[in-house]
Order: structure tokens, then C-alpha cells, then sequence
């Protein structure tokens, strides 16, 4: 009887405190969009206390709603299946050997999610990072063919 009290208590406690913790960390629409997206989507007109509640709106849509309509809207999941990113890894990049990060040109940060090692030489570090038939993303070394299977981070 008592475990499960305890654990309605720690529930409580992480559903309640989740969401400012994450709230603390969201960078907000204005980080996420490029410079070019927030004002042709006419963003840059919205005062600070109306991106302040589209950012509260985002972060609450993205942990709620997003989840759900990824598994459930085909055409959500055909846009997200289509993800393809084209990008350069910044330098120094002399390639992967267990847990690398990859700093890319367009400010994402991925991390290697599975082992190998490979060694990159030459100065083309363009990399093309797409999903795979699983659902994961890999990254693929555009030079060399080369592709490992990567998560992001940011």
C-alpha cells in the first residue's frame, strides 16, 4: 500500500515540476525560427508579452499536442519522414570515435548514438542527416559516404 502512494507523490512532483524546468530551457520561437522565418512570418511585429504567450503556447503544443499528432495525422508524419538536412560540420572535424559531437554550420548539435569510429581527411565536411526506415536519424559524410547514426541535441 505504500509504494503506491509514494510513487503517486513522485509523479505528482515530476509533472508538476517538468514543465518549468522546461520552460527554463525553451529557447523560444524567435531562437528557433532563422531571422528570415520570424519575420515573413510577421513575428517580429508581436510585442515581448505576445511572443512571451506564443512561446507558452509552443512549449505546452509541442509537449502535449505535437506527440499525438505525429502518431495519429498522416499528414504530420509525411512531413516529418521527409526531414532531409543538408549542412558542413564546423572545423576541426577529423570524424567520429564513440560519443562525438557534431557542431553544424546551421547551429544544430548533433551526437553520435551509435559505435564506430571512422577518420575524416580533407576539408569537405558537408554532411546530408536523414531518417532512416526505424525512425532514427543518420548522418552521412557527403565525400566519403560514410554515415553514422546521430541524435540531436539542439
Amino acid at each position: 500500500m505504500r509504494f503506491p502512494v509514494l510513487a503517486s507523490a513522485l509523479l505528482c512532483a515530476v509533472f508538476t515540476t517538468a514543465p518549468a524546468l522546461a520552460a527554463e530551457d525553451f529557447p523560444g520561437v524567435e531562437k528557433l525560427m532563422s531571422a528570415e522565418q520570424f519575420e515573413a512570418a510577421g513575428l517580429h511585429k508581436l510585442t515581448p508579452a505576445e511572443r512571451e504567450a506564443l512561446d507558452r503556447w509552443l512549449l505546452s503544443y509541442t509537449a502535449e499536442e505535437a506527440p499525438e499528432m505525429l502518431r495519429s495525422n498522416p499528414e504530420v508524419r509525411a512531413a516529418e519522414e521527409s526531414i532531409r538536412i543538408e549542412a558542413r560540420i564546423n572545423p576541426p572535424f577529423e570524424g567520429w570515435s564513440g560519443d562525438t559531437l557534431f557542431y553544424l554550420d546551421n547551429g544544430q548539435v548533433w551526437r553520435q548514438r551509435l559505435r564506430g569510429r571512422y577518420f575524416h581527411r580533407g576539408d569537405d565536411t558537408a554532411v546530408v542527416i536523414e531518417k532512416n526506415l526505424l525512425g532514427f536519424y543518420k548522418m552521412t559524410v557527403t565525400a566519403s559516404g560514410k554515415s553514422i547514426g546521430v541524435t540531436r541535441l539542439r
